[in-house]
């Protein structure tokens, strides 16, 4: 039986911290620009704590995907540093899942804001009716 959203208990909470590698700045993807943290890796590291803090409340076999981001990114944080992500789950609006989410590189916050994500079946997702 497909999870009610309804059902998910409020606050459901998730973080974790990851070293920032080359590769997740935006200088990987052009040499002009400075090496820090690009936006989508922050947003997607915050996108994964908030699909992990759910994950073991769903049904077997569901997932949980983005549907939409509102999210600041405040600060730069450069290769080497460790950022802390972290996601606590608000509630659903009907089929969609909200979650507030923070990003930290040491003491300093560098991103915040909310992510939202519809819970679905893998093996039924991107099919048409």
């Amino acid at each position: 039986m497909p999870t009610d959203p309804a059902s998910l208990p409020i606050g459901l909470e998730h973080s974790f911290d990851k070293e920032v590698k080359l590769e997740y700045t935006i200088a990987f993807h052009d040499s002009r620009l400075p090496p820090v943290l690009s936006t989508p890796a922050m947003i997607g590291m915050m996108e994964v704590a908030a699909a992990k803090a759910v994950a073991p409340n769903l049904a077997p076999g569901e997932i949980t995907v983005g549907t939409r981001i509102e999210v600041d990114h405040l600060k730069a944080c450069t290769p080497g540093a460790r950022v802390r992500v972290w996601a606590r789950y608000e509630g659903a609006n009907g089929r969609f899942l909200s979650f507030e989410v923070t990003a930290h590189c040491g003491e300093s916050l560098i991103g915040r804001g909310h992510v939202f994500r519809a819970i679905v079946d893998p093996s039924r997702h991107g099919r048409k009716p």
